[in-house]
Formats: C-alpha cells, structure tokens, sequence
C-alpha cells in the first residue's frame, strides 16, 4: 500500500498524472487494467481522474459520468488503446452493466478502466486490480491510499 497526503484539486490532479504514467508503464496484463475508487462525494475522486486522463494523454475535459455511467477516450500511441471512466453511483446491482459490455471491456488488454464507486459492482470486477481510497481529513486535505491486488 502506497499513502499520500494532497492538498486542494491542484495536489489532487497532479497526483492523477503521476498515478497515470506509473500504472501505464507497468507489466502486460491478460485482461484490462482495472482501477476503483471509493470515497465519500466530495473526496476529489473525479479530481484525480481529470488528471488521471491527462497523464495518459486524454485531452478532452473529463467529468464524472454519473448519469449516463461510462465515457470512453481514445489513447493515441500507448500501451493502452482506451481510457474508460465509469461511476457506478447510481448502478443498483451488477447485472445493469450487462447493456455497457462490461464484460468484453474488462477482458481487453488494450484497455485501462478507472471505476468510481466500484464496489457497487465487486462481484463482477477481477481479483487482480488496483484499490484507490479517498479520505477526506479537512475541506483541503485529503488521504489517499493505494491498494495494489
């Protein structure tokens, strides 16, 4: 487990950047590389995966896909292909991911998947992922903890 302290979004993003280019360099996986993020709402997890994205070189402006669950971003010259940003905030039981073909993303190695509120889908995620755990200390400071399984 990794720790880290951050201080406002700017800490936060750049935190997502730094985190971007050592997952993405990391070792050749069979399926997908699988990121979730849990937090209470205002943790800054959609902070981090602004910059998160812009360290893989997305340039669109990321925003939380609370209402419609999944965006896809398109990674040019990468290990990874693309960049899918779920949050299963509103995602009752795992089943409703069957309409977003979940399952043929997450077996893709071309692909890197950020989850926010994963756990509400754990059932169907891999064992081997990465964890990521926001903790808000004050309306600043936040505690961020990194799981690799």
């Amino acid at each position: 487990m990794k720790e880290f302290e951050v201080f406002g979004f700017k800490e936060t993003e750049e935190l997502g950047v730094k985190m971007a280019q050592e997952f993405s360099c990391g070792e050749t996986s069979e399926s997908a590389l699988v990121i979730t993020l849990e937090g209470e709402l205002g943790a800054g997890k959609t902070t981090f995966l602004k910059g998160f994205a812009r360290g893989l070189g997305v340039k669109q402006n990321i925003q939380s896909p609370t209402f419609i669950i999944m965006n896809r971003y398109s990674l040019k010259g990468k290990k990874y292909k693309n960049f899918f940003h779920l949050d299963c905030y509103r995602i009752e039981n795992e089943k409703e991911m069957d309409c977003l073909e979940f399952e043929n993303i997450k077996n893709n190695k071309e692909n890197i998947i950020c989850i926010e509120w994963g756990s509400k889908i754990e059932k169907i995620l891999p064992k081997k992922k990465i964890n990521i755990v926001f903790e808000v200390i004050s309306e600043e400071k936040r505690k961020i903890k990194v799981f690799k399984f």
